[in-house]
Parts: structure tokens; C-alpha cells; sequence
């Protein structure tokens, strides 16, 4: 299976924030789109990405006064990003090994979509019942 299956059944649209944008500003975003994390964008496109565990890490370290401060202090600059064909078993291998629970997709430098493990999960969990089915089938036959 390869990432655009993975997007043509959940979708495609990105919950984004920009750089400027308040912590307490993302902590509304995030709740409002039900996400874990989100795509971070700046003038030039894609800056970032900033999950719900930097915004915790980050309130330990800095205290109340971080929710004023821009998302920018505390996205992670350096982003992993898969390709719509690139495999989801090779995807799930990254993800477990650099312990990342989002990956932005990018189809031509274009920000098309964001994987998530969840999304990993049901997605081999949806193999392995087509699988069973299509054992359980040909033992039904046989």
C-alpha cells in the first residue's frame, strides 16, 4: 500500500498555523481540528511542524508566559515528509524508528497531505482483515 491510499481514504486537507501565531493560538487550532499536530507555514511555505508534545515539553521548561510566545520557538524545524508513492510499510519504519507520530506529505515540494501512526495503524490493520478475508475464502473453496 502506498501513501496516496492512505489519502484518497482519509483525505487530504492539512490543519496548518502560521509562524507568527501564538502557542494559545495553536492550542485553539489544534482542539478546533480535533489533530495532534500541525503543519507550520511561513512566507516561503513549509517552516515546521509542532505537536501537542512540544507545546508540553515547552510549558515545563518556559512556564504560562510561552503561550504568548509564536509557534515558532517551539516547532521542529527539521521536518521528515514521505511522497505519495513511497510505501506505507517503509513510512512505519521511519516513524517507529525517529519515534514521529506525523509526517507531512509532499508532492513536488506542494504540501498535499499529513500521515499520522494512527493513520499507519489502520491502514495495515485494514491488510491484514482483506488478508483474512481472502484466506478464509480460499480455504472456504478448497
Amino acid at each position: 500500500m502506498r501513501i496516496a491510499d492512505v489519502l484518497r481514504g482519509k483525505g487530504s486537507t492539512v490543519a496548518t498555523v502560521r509562524t507568527g501565531d501564538s502557542v494559545a493560538e495553536l492550542l485553539a487550532a489544534l482542539a478546533e481540528h480535533n489533530v495532534g499536530a500541525m503543519v507550520v507555514v511561513g512566507p516561503d511555505g513549509m517552516a515546521g511542524i509542532v505537536s501537542e508534545r512540544d507545546v508540553v515539553r515547552r510549558l515545563h521548561e518556559h512556564g504560562g508566559g510561552l503561550l504568548g510566545a509564536p509557534v515558532s520557538e517551539i516547532m521542529t524545524g527539521e521536518v521528515l515528509t514521505c511522497a505519495p508513492g513511497d510505501s506505507v510499510d517503509s513510512l512505519s519504519v521511519l516513524m517507529t524508528e525517529r519515534r514521529i507520530r506525523h509526517v507531512p506529505v509532499l508532492d513536488g515540494g506542494e504540501l498535499v497531505g499529513i500521515v499520522s501512526i494512527g493513520d499507519v495503524v489502520k491502514s495495515r490493520m485494514d491488510q491484514l482483515q482483506t488478508d483474512h478475508d481472502q484466506l478464509a475464502a480460499y480455504i472456504a473453496q478448497g
